[in-house]
């Protein structure tokens, strides 16, 4: 029982050093961006063809991520492995594409062998290296140096730090051309056309509301007794209200409606614009589901109306219609 009091704690103490130590590493980083990191951000922006990752190892695996990530935020890049490309796979890189090269030491073989090629061949190299005086590093037309003097593992030889620094620096690389480009939440869901974050991010507010026959509409001057039916037979919790040529003039909820009753009134007599409520939301139909489902949540309410140009109510959908669609 002891003992495995002993190696819970030391597990802990084990995870605490490794964190803190990584964390450091990636801490240091703010240090070192400097004139090169906007070096290398220009290349990729004024790249033409695509951007080749390259590393070996550990190295290889963040290569990899940093691509996919590159990939799915605007900006064109796949991996290949070093090794590979001395034995064909060459054939990938032209000189419109742009070359990131990931090796803590700078001197990893397989990448240095192919420098030449690269270089011969005209594209431009960026590489992410601890060793700024190393062989990839001085060949590079930008150098990103991570500094990693101490790995996270206890005998220094599995990458750790050095790769956990790698990844946070290919995402900034990342995230600055994503901003620099101005790329949106739609151009990332066509990145993600699948799932439920495609099925978020793709759908639009006029693939999904109810239109024609099925919007609840009333003209001002429709008695609350009569309005009350179309709130029921069109199942939405609400009717829109428009003046006589078709604009919209407010909306009439099951909130509204419970505000009523506790006004006595004469529901035969009273005209529906008299208890609506005026100045509602509208949303385009081309707004993405996603964004209106924000709009319900900040508003905190349970409907929204579409309206075209002139103010005429063209949908209408709540949050069933959300739920039902998976935006939810």
């Amino acid at each position: 029982m002891n003992k495995t009091n002993d190696n819970t704690k030391f597990f802990i103490e084990s995870a605490v050093r490794t964190i803190k130590l990584e964390a450091e590493a990636v801490s240091d980083l703010l240090s070192y961006l400097d004139d090169s990191f906007e070096r290398a951000c220009h290349l990729m922006m004024e790249c033409t063809g695509r951007i080749i990752i390259t590393g070996m190892g550990k190295s290889g695996h963040i290569g990899s991520k940093i691509a996919a990530t590159l990939a799915s935020t605007g900006t064109p890049a796949f991996y290949v492995h070093p090794g590979e490309a001395s034995h064909g796979d060459m054939g990938m890189f032209t000189s419109k594409d742009v070359v990131l090269a990931l090796s803590n030491s700078g001197e990893t073989s397989e990448i240095v062998t192919i420098l030449p090629l690269i270089k011969r061949m005209g594209a431009p190299l960026i590489s992410i290296t601890a060793h700024p005086l190393s062989t990839l590093s001085q060949a590079a037309n930008a150098n990103l140096h991570i500094g990693v003097e101490k790995e996270a593992c206890p005998l220094g030889l599995a990458p750790t730090s050095s790769t956990t620094t790698q990844l946070v620096l290919g995402d900034a690389l990342a995230i600055a051309l994503l901003e620099a480009k101005g790329f949106s939440a739609e151009d990332f869901a066509f990145s993600h056309p699948g799932g439920s974050l495609g099925r978020k991010l793709l759908l639009k507010v006029k693939d999904i509301m109810h239109s024609g026959d099925d919007i609840p509409i009333v003209e001002q001057g429709t008695p609350i007794n009569t309005t009350l039916i179309e709130v029921t037979e069109k199942r939405l919790g609400m009717t829109t209200v428009v003046n006589q040529s078709g604009a919209l003039i407010g909306i009439f909820t099951d909130g509204d409606l419970r505000r009523t009753l506790d006004q006595e009134l004469n529901l035969k007599k009273t005209p529906i614009e008299t208890v609506m409520t005026p100045h509602c939301t509208t949303i385009s139909g081309d707004l993405l589901a996603a964004e209106a489902l924000k709009i319900m949540q900040d508003k905190k309410i349970n409907a929204l109306i579409v309206c075209d140009s002139q103010n005429r109510p063209t949908g209408a959908l709540n949050m069933h219609d959300m739920l039902k669609a998976g935006v939810i």
